[in-house]
């Protein structure tokens, strides 16, 4: 069981989520559920609907397309953010290489948070933006 001073501490670290206000970081950590996966387990595969991102407590997890390896995600990172915001299908698969344990932020928690505290929606619209503003500098 994942403390809740180790569950904010995770959040705190996704970029997304960083500029939040403290009492929106433990409304969206005390939501989140544990997620306990085995070594060579495929969390997700490319092409499937995707509702949900998860941060890595322990263990890491291989992203990949087929047998590319696109990125190793370990402690304290994040993957599958893209399909909290918009429920596309996943653009990548993700599988365990070890035992791991993750944390999993629901597209629906997500909403709920929202509903309760408007406030988490702007604050994660400013920094979607910013990453879009900065982008758009570096390829002019």
């Amino acid at each position: 069981m994942v403390k809740i001073v180790d569950r904010l501490l995770f959040v705190r670290r996704v970029p997304i989520f960083q500029e939040l206000r403290d009492d929106f970081i433990v409304r969206l950590a005390s939501v989140m559920d544990e997620v306990m996966v085995p070594a060579n387990h495929l969390i997700f595969r490319h092409g499937e609907e995707g509702r949900s991102l998860f941060i890595v407590v322990t263990g890491q997890i291989q992203i990949h397309l087929g047998n590319k390896e696109l990125a190793i995600v370990s402690q304290g990172e994040y993957f599958g953010e893209m399909s909290v915001f918009d429920a596309q299908p996943r653009s990548a698969s993700a599988t365990s290489l070890e035992p791991s344990q993750c944390l999993e932020l629901t597209q629906e928690q997500l909403y709920e948070a929202i509903e309760e505290t408007p406030e988490i929606a702007v604050n994660i619209i400013r920094v979607l933006s910013r990453r879009i503003r900065e982008q758009n500098e570096q390829n002019s």
